[in-house]
């Protein structure tokens, strides 16, 4: 199918989210088991301890501890507001910040950030305008503290529908902000993988949604998960590239098959440097992660570097090192969803 299609669904009794685009699938979201902190989860929580050489300090939270990489006016039985980043590695405390968003599909409150922002991917200037005046009645009269984005999904959306987001995630910040009294708590519960793919998923709009059971059978979900849980990724002629993750670290080999020449190499390190990003957000992998590319010349890398940089364009909270003295390519991107190994074991 061409376009763009959201798909629900569940897996293993928990809900399943996923997005095709042109029939390959581009996003995938599901739910962990237990009471696992779903990063964007916002806590009451008690300062606990400096945690000296890592400029940090533990936070108390319900269930266990938070790492929260902030000392600077923060003191042991400090009450605070924090909330999740991403998944706790396995024997690690959930990454915790204390620079709070109140996220909906067209809004986002940002407390200790003042200011009213438009997305930058709107350029129609009377659109620009209209936005502007939403935002400004949605925000009178608010704390001084809270600032206000609205997304880009807002060029094509209803007022009525904006205003109501605006005003819902200012209540929301609001009532938060002022609860800080009292022990460790939940506030606000992190998104499910159903709300995920409404809120971020939805810009530029789907051209299909099917929410119906067995949904991820009927357009090949179940599939693509499939091979997502497998190291090997096949690419074009025979070639492939192998994703393994270590405890230290995510380990990826591209070969070239069959055809071992310049051209060939070339040609599967370009097509593995593609579809790198998109395999990485899929089996939710992240941290350090090495590329051991097939052999080229030292003069084709630039090449390689700008492929990469355009890959990775639109993943956000990626780092491209570079190459090493050994040959190997280093970067780093946030982890920012529990690794499908983990959520599908």
């Amino acid at each position: 199918m061409k376009g763009r299609l959201l798909v629900l669904d569940e897996r293993s009794g928990r809900q399943a989210a996923a997005l095709l685009v042109d029939g390959r699938l581009e996003e995938l979201s599901i739910d962990p088991e237990g009471d696992t902190a779903l990063p964007g989860a916002i806590y009451r929580a008690v300062a606990d301890r400096p945690v000296k050489g890592q400029g940090g300090i533990f936070v108390k939270l319900p269930e266990g501890s938070g790492f929260l990489r902030q000392i600077s006016g923060v003191a042991p039985g400090q009450r605070l507001l924090v909330q999740v980043t991403g998944p706790a590695e396995p024997g690690k405390a959930t990454p915790v910040t204390t620079r709070l968003l109140f996220k909906s599909r067209f809004a986002i409150v940002t407390p200790d950030a003042p200011g009213l922002n438009i997305s930058r991917q709107i350029k129609d200037e009377d659109r620009r305008a209209e936005l502007s005046a939403l935002a400004e009645a949605g925000m009178k009269g608010a704390d001084d503290r809270l600032g206000l984005i609205l997304r880009s999904g807002c060029a094509a959306a209803e007022e009525d529908a904006i205003a109501e987001d605006i005003a819902a995630m200012r209540g929301l910040a609001e009532a938060v902000l002022a609860d800080l009294t009292g022990g460790p708590e939940l506030l606000v519960d992190g998104p499910s993988a159903h709300d995920i793919a409404f809120r971020d998923w939805l810009d530029p709009a789907v051209d299909d949604a099917d929410t119906d059971p067995g949904s991820f059978d009927r357009h090949g979900v179940t599939e693509a998960i499939e091979a997502l849980r497998t190291p090997r990724v096949a690419l074009d002629a025979g070639a492939s590239m192998m994703i393994e993750p270590t405890r230290a670290l995510v380990s990826v080999d591209v070969n070239t098959g069959p055809d071992t020449s310049p051209a060939a190499a070339l040609k599967a390190s370009i097509a593995a440097a593609r579809d790198l990003p998109r395999q990485l957000r899929l089996r939710g992998l992240g941290g350090q992660v090495v590329v051991d590319f097939a052999p080229m010349p030292k003069r084709d890398r630039h090449i390689l570097d700008q492929v990469l940089k355009a890959a990775f364009k639109t993943d956000g909270d990626a780092n491209l090192a570079g190459w090493t003295t050994l040959g190997l390519y280093e970067l780093t991107r946030k982890r920012d969803r529990l690794p499908l190994a983990e959520l599908l074991p």
